[in-house]
């Protein structure tokens, strides 16, 4: 497997504390482009608008759904696009339910960092203020124009540095994307000032609904996974998340149920099934497992034609 990912990364200039005393890591245009080949991980090089000059890589399947949900699915620190789509299931379940799968791939980062995504500049952390954030918005409404996306059903899921950027998308842009399944992540707003001390659940919430002034429209829901021997990103961090998640929907912080779904893995639903808090007792920052793929593909609704329900939200 690809999870290698123990860079240190302090909170000063442009580097982040995660918790006390402990430094954590972030393990249209319309010219002729390559076509993504059916069952074939393709580079997109002119998919629109790149700030954050990232690339572009896409799987569509050989059974292509007429008009198929579109998934984001992103790499940590140090890894690639290519290695995030050969150790994950989400290009095999991709093949049995005919959605679309947009593996990004970070560069060098501004502060130095190998291949990680950006969510720390203040680009990043606002609604369409640019940066990674703006070029895989752009990467989905490519998808959506060529590939006959559907803009309704368009997810995002990560490892490390990826599962940030999923929190990040979610919060930054919940016009685009209707959930995401983080793993081994952090709450959005964490690798800013003040950093990912502890807050209220209102401090979390608020750096949400301060990503986009204004908006008033559903937001996405969140499936959250976290190892509880994680010795790179903490697994209060899984804590941190629901906190804020919660809070943004208004939702008690008390579960409102508890499954233990197979050995070690623990599931915990919030609301009306709005967030979900799995907890994988034992787990390293080496996430996902096999089997978990399928989960969150569940709870995105990808699995189901036509697409399940979900929860709205307040308005």
């Amino acid at each position: 497997m690809r999870k290698h990912v123990k860079q240190l990364v302090g909170l000063g200039a442009g580097v982040v504390a995660v918790s006390t005393g402990v430094i954590t890591a972030l393990s249209a245009s319309t010219a002729p482009e390559p076509q993504a080949t059916a069952a074939t991980l393709t580079q997109v090089t002119d998919f629109g608008a790149n700030p954050g000059d990232i690339q572009m890589y896409l799987y569509v399947p050989a059974d292509v759904a007429p008009r198929p949900g579109i998934l984001v699915a992103m790499h940590g620190c140090n890894g690639t696009a290519t290695a995030f789509h050969q150790d994950t299931e989400f290009a095999s379940l991709a093949d049995r339910y005919g959605f679309v799968v947009i593996y990004p791939q970070a560069g060098k980062s501004a502060n130095g960092l190998s291949n990680c995504f950006d969510v720390w500049s203040d680009d990043a952390l606002r609604h369409d203020g640019g940066s990674d954030p703006a070029s895989i918005v752009s990467m989905v409404n490519h998808v959506v124009r060529r590939h006959n996306g559907d803009a309704r059903r368009v997810f995002a899921t990560g490892f490390s540095s990826g599962a940030m950027e999923t929190v990040n998308l979610l919060a930054t842009h919940p016009d685009v994307f209707t959930a995401g399944a983080p793993f081994a992540g952090v709450p959005f707003g964490c690798l800013g000032p003040p950093g990912c001390g502890d807050r209220t659940p209102r401090h979390w919430g608020d750096l949400v609904r301060g990503a986009y002034p204004g908006y008033t429209g559903p937001r996405p829901r969140l499936m959250a996974w976290h190892g509880t021997t994680d010795d790179v990103l903490n697994f209060s961090m899984l804590r941190k998340q629901v906190d804020q998640w919660t809070d943004v929907w208004e939702t008690s912080q008390i579960p409102t149920s508890t499954t233990t779904v197979q050995r070690n893995w623990t599931k915990r639903v919030y609301g009306t099934g709005q967030i979900e808090a799995w907890t994988i007792t034992d787990a390293g920052h080496d996430l996902p497992h096999k089997g978990m793929a399928v989960h969150a593909i569940r709870f995105f609704g990808l699995d189901a034609t036509p697409p399940a329900a979900a929860p709205q939200s307040r308005p």
